[in-house]
């Protein structure tokens, strides 16, 4: 059985003629009054650009329904009448907000200069196909794509994914994000909802009985949809910074912010690599590694699964976390007693004793190791012993082995023992 599954939203049906919204007179234009007989542009209170399908976008794009709506705008389907064959676009339509629609031309400012390194999209960023200001809308037209990785989870009752996919979009997420980290690039958003799978048709099949129900935050069912084509792509470059700009203090999204930004010590590159490690345990295991609003929690949570926060790190930050270098946190308050009950050392979401689970969850402890100076690079990562096991076909460039092998201590024995931990020791040499 196979279905195609695509997120179309909850668009109402208009029975009318074809409207032919105004068209922006350049690319820089703003807001302007319609011409007698054109019919207007209306934004909603949001700010939500007023359309209905069946209307025309620069005498160009034919609106056919919605594809998704975030806080910065909504995202369209729409039918591009200049392409070869009335090609089907996704065309993302932002506020008409100021903060919005500056946070959209740098998006545009970088997708542009994506595109200019990897004109064939081999690093698979998402491509830009077009884009113009649409009377104070800033419009972004993409290839259309499949669901996000998190939203196929979510609408697959949050059944993991099988490990060799999981093993190939951790490698594809890599190999993108290493191509960005290249030309000195930081993405700071990356989540499994700025994954999104090439196509997410899938098949029925049905669930192993070695699959583990902790793997899942549901009851086990007796199927499940395996999607068929693990290939991705990488998108939202909104808050994407080259590192000459401007730095904010906080970045990415609460469940993937790496410790330096919690504790403001400065961030690069290295705190997107800590936001993968999160990404892919959630992948395998169907669950938020660190599922808090709260930056004393998250960092609770941390010591609960990864061991003691560097004491020279506490002692750098001057946040109001931490007393004497040590962080201050009551096991004892419904909080600490959440976090106890909710979080567990790494080592023991391990749910299989086998050579591709260590490789797994080694790849993981160094990707979340609390010194961005030590974490492990994407470069390295891609040597990894866990992606020796990935098929030639699915290697970028396709059949592309890597030249070196991978660099690291002895994986660890999940039947062994560990000593105790001393504060200084990071998070990959405290678990493995």
């Amino acid at each position: 059985m196979t279905e195609i599954v695509r997120k179309m939203g909850d668009c109402k049906t208009y029975i009318s003629t074809y409207r032919f919204l105004p068209t922006s007179k350049s690319r820089d234009s703003r807001r302007t009054s319609s011409s007698p007989g054109e019919p207007s542009v209306e934004d909603d209170e949001e700010g939500h650009l007023i359309y209905r399908p069946g209307d025309w976008l620069q005498a160009r794009y034919e609106i056919n329904g919605t594809l998704g709506e975030g806080t910065f705008g909504k995202v369209l389907e729409v039918k591009d009448h200049q392409s070869a064959n009335g090609q089907t676009i996704a065309l993302k339509v932002i506020k008409n907000v100021e903060k919005y629609r500056e946070a959209a031309k740098l998006e545009i400012n970088v997708l542009e200069k994506l595109t200019e390194k990897d004109p064939n999209g081999i690093y698979l960023s998402v491509r830009m196909l077009d884009w113009f200001d649409y009377h104070g809308h800033m419009c972004i037209a993409f290839e259309i794509l499949g669901l996000s990785v998190f939203d196929f989870l979510k609408d697959n009752g949050y059944q993991p994914y099988p490990l060799d996919q999981v093993r190939h979009i951790a490698y594809q997420l890599c190999h993108s994000v290493k191509f960005l980290h290249g030309n000195q690039l930081t993405h700071t958003d990356l989540k499994p909802e700025n994954i999104l799978f090439v196509s997410s048709e899938y098949m029925i099949e049905q669930i192993p009985k070695r699959v583990s129900s902790s793997r899942s935050r549901h009851k086990q069912k007796k199927e499940f949809k395996r999607v068929q084509n693990t290939e991705i792509r990488l998108i939202d470059f909104g808050s994407a910074t080259f590192d000459h700009e401007h730095h904010s203090t906080i970045v990415s999204t609460r469940h993937y912010r790496a410790p330096e930004v919690i504790l403001e010590l400065g961030w690069s590159q290295p705190c997107d690599i800590w936001s993968i490690g999160c990404i892919i345990f959630e992948l395998y295991l169907g669950i938020t590694m660190f599922q808090t609003h709260d930056n004393r929690e998250h960092l609770a949570m941390m010591e609960r699964i990864l061991g003691p926060l560097p004491y020279r790190l506490c002692r750098r930050s001057k946040t109001k976390y931490f007393y004497h270098g040590r962080l201050e946190w009551d096991e004892r308050s419904p909080a600490g007693r959440y976090v106890k009950d909710n979080c567990k050392p790494l080592k023991r979401y391990v749910i299989s004793d086998d050579d591709e689970t260590r490789e797994l969850f080694d790849l993981i402890s160094h990707m979340l190791d609390y010194d961005p100076s030590v974490r492990i690079t994407l470069k390295d990562a891609l040597k990894h012993p866990f992606f020796d096991r990935l098929p030639m076909e699915h290697r970028v460039p396709p059949g592309r082995a890597g030249a070196e092998k991978y660099n690291s201590c002895t994986l660890f024995n999940l039947r062994s023992s560990s000593p105790a931990p001393h504060p200084m020791q990071t998070a990959a040499q405290y678990y493995w």
